[in-house]
């Protein structure tokens, strides 16, 4: 706007130096309404304004302007000219005009005449402020002072529809949004929302409002009135960023009420503050930054507004978290809602930009997101006390996966879904304690995160505790099995999920893998080597003959054994179904063959009839029925009542 006042020039003016008696106008062309007028007449008509537009050069004007501005030696006081004179009263003729009119706002009914007035009001200030580096006379200082009060008037009447303005603004859109990772919670909310899809009605400024109000910005703060006008903005929107919150539930929660509550009600509440700051961050913030940076044309003005309204919304904001923090008590479920607030924050940090502007604020939310992080770590931690003091002495029944290894996993396949967040807190953690990621062993990679780091050494914590309880079974083989079952559900769950796998890669695969073999190599021993010892050739033949009393003893330990391991192993458990076939199918493939082969080359050596009824009584067909019902977990009559129906 001043570009365009200084490009309007026209004519010349006397500079100020020798005092003249009398200030002569050189122009003859000025006149009200096509007449001449007396210029001590103090009212002008709407008519007059339109003829001074017309009949009055507005470079004439800035020509007296810059004089002002141009002069050298301001001790002298500067003669006010009569066009001075008459433009101090068309301007407080125009500022009566629009204060008659009727409407919460003034301006937007001729957009011509509100530029022509708002550049009148910029050459006011601009007089007024050349006019004040002089020393003034008597008769210059009554007109500086009833120019003062003309601007002054202005500047009231420019703040108050400025005011107008920003309290008109409305518009309805769907506004949802959704946390990601964490189920909504179906309890009510101390912050008195129960919707989470809302109408809003929120910054919708017309072009032409807001042409207005840069407008009204651009010339208070040329005026000097710089604070006034950013008083009157931050106190409006800040009006309507809170109006706005409320609308999504948002109130100031009490810490004690929030300490009385159960985890459960707790929850709920961080799930409704995370799709609060969400919301702020995602909608409310970037449509406050583009308002400021639309009224107003310094972008610093319009960063540190914009940093003023973020400030003050999320310090409000902070306080819930604080809250959290002030319980201390960090229990594992609650890790993962402590996450979706570090995340949550990690958002408002970037909502609010790096403006130098916003450093404090920036820092200040930057506080609290570490102590969140310090809080999560804490969480993590408790995972591995809680497996290092999970010392029960007594065994799962039937070898089945023991709960802690069904908890961590699943707990760690979780965490796993925030290892990026995880992380960054991890080595947060780490820079604030000075530490460093352990040193790598013999075939890991020196590339493992901080987060990896921490997760294998839970994941060595559960091998291990899983390894000491396996000790609680007096049966090897139901060791072994116990072992299988929990090895097996670790390795599957690892490769059932790429976020769990990313962390621990192939050579935790590969050494779960080997170790799951020896097991089984080691139940196979434990169970079937004696079976098979029964079957053996070794014995059996005395002075090239083979003995029916050791051959009848042969046939009852193995009835005894088998009978023993069906009794027993088909209670057992085996639930990953893939482990079960393959053990099934390992003893069939050892046991079977064996069988078949010493009961068709010895069994003919008993006496047909009541003999071999009471020595062979199972077939191979009967050992393979019996073999596909181990780990079952089902009662031993199940494979009973099958080899019954099979003999009949």
């Amino acid at each position: 706007m001043d570009k365009i006042l200084n490009s309007e020039k026209s004519g010349s003016f006397p500079r100020f130096g020798k005092r003249r008696g009398k200030y002569e106008l050189e122009t003859s062309s000025f006149r009200l309404d096509n007449k001449h007028k007396e210029h001590d007449d103090d009212k002008v008509t709407g008519s007059d304004e339109i003829s001074l537009e017309h009949g009055l050069k507005q470079g004439q004007v800035d020509q007296f302007i810059e004089s002002l501005a141009s002069a050298q030696d301001k001790s002298m006081s500067p003669e006010i000219p009569d066009l001075a004179e008459l433009f101090l009263k068309v301007v407080n003729s125009r500022i009566s005009t629009y204060e008659m009119r009727e409407g919460l706002t003034k301006f937007g009914h001729n957009q011509e005449e509100d530029s022509s007035f708002f550049e009148a009001v910029t050459r006011l200030s601009k007089m007024v402020h050349y006019l004040g580096e002089f020393t003034l006379d008597s008769t210059t200082t009554g007109w500086f002072h009833r120019a003062k009060s003309v601007l002054h008037r202005a500047m009231s009447m420019l703040e108050t529809e400025f005011q107008a303005l920003l309290g008109i603004s409305k518009r309805s859109f769907n506004a949802k949004v959704m946390d990601s990772k964490t189920p909504e919670s179906p309890q009510p909310s101390v912050f008195n929302s129960n919707q989470h899809e809302t109408k809003t009605e929120f910054l919708n400024f017309p072009p032409e409002s807001i042409a207005i109000m840069k407008q009204v910005a651009t010339v208070m703060i040329f005026a000097g009135h710089e604070t006034e006008c950013c008083i009157s903005y931050t106190a409006a929107r800040l009006n309507a960023l809170d109006a706005e919150l409320s609308k999504q539930g948002y109130e100031n929660i009490n810490t004690e009420d929030f300490q009385r509550m159960e985890w459960a009600s707790q929850e709920g509440e961080i799930d409704h503050w995370n799709r609060i700051v969400k919301y702020l961050t995602t909608n409310l913030f970037p449509a406050e930054r583009k308002l400021c940076n639309s009224i107003f044309e310094h972008a610093s003005t319009a960063q540190r507004l914009f940093c003023d309204l973020a400030t003050s919304v999320t310090i409000k904001l902070l306080a819930f978290p604080n809250t959290l923090l002030l319980i201390k008590q960090y229990s594992i479920e609650k890790l993962f809602k402590f996450l979706d607030i570090y995340e949550t924050l990690c958002g408002l940090i970037s909502g609010i930009g790096n403006e130098l502007s916003a450093k404090d604020l920036i820092q200040e939310t930057s506080l609290m997101q570490r102590r969140i992080g310090e809080a999560a770590v804490s969480m993590f931690c408790e995972l591995e006390n809680s497996i290092k003091s999970d010392n029960g002495r007594i065994p799962v029944a039937n070898g089945a996966v023991h709960p802690l290894t069904r908890y961590t996993m699943n707990y760690l396949k979780y965490a796993c879904e925030y290892k990026d967040t995880l992380e960054r807190v991890f080595r947060q953690h780490n820079e604030k304690e000075g530490s460093t990621k352990q040193e790598p062993k013999n075939g890991e990679s020196t590339n493992t995160s901080h987060f990896a780091t921490q997760m294998m050494l839970v994941m060595d914590l559960l091998d291990a505790n899983i390894d000491t309880k396996s000790n609680l079974y007096r049966d090897p083989s139901l060791r072994y099995i116990f072992l299988m079952n929990n090895g097996r559900y670790m390795l599957q769950k690892v490769k059932s999920s790429n976020d769990i796998y990313e962390v621990t890669g192939d050579d935790w695969l590969r050494k779960q893998s080997a170790d799951l073999r020896q097991y089984h190599k080691n139940y196979q021993r434990e169970t079937w080597g004696k079976v098979l010892q029964c079957m053996s050739h070794e014995g059996l033949q005395v002075n090239g003959k083979v003995s029916k009393s050791t051959l009848k003893e042969r046939f009852k330990s193995f009835n005894a054994m088998f009978e023993e391991i069906r009794k027993t192993q088909s209670t057992w458990i085996v639930s990953d179904e893939q482990l079960k076939s393959e053990l099934r199918v390992s003893i069939s493939a050892v046991v079977i063959p064996a069988y078949r082969s010493f009961l068709a080359r010895f069994g003919s050596h008993l006496n047909k009839g009541k003999q071999q009824e009471k020595y062979i009584k199972y077939q191979p067909e009967d050992i393979e029925v019996v073999i596909d019902e181990l780990f079952e977990g089902t009662a031993a009559s199940i494979g009973r009542r099958r080899l019954m129906h099979l003999s009949q």
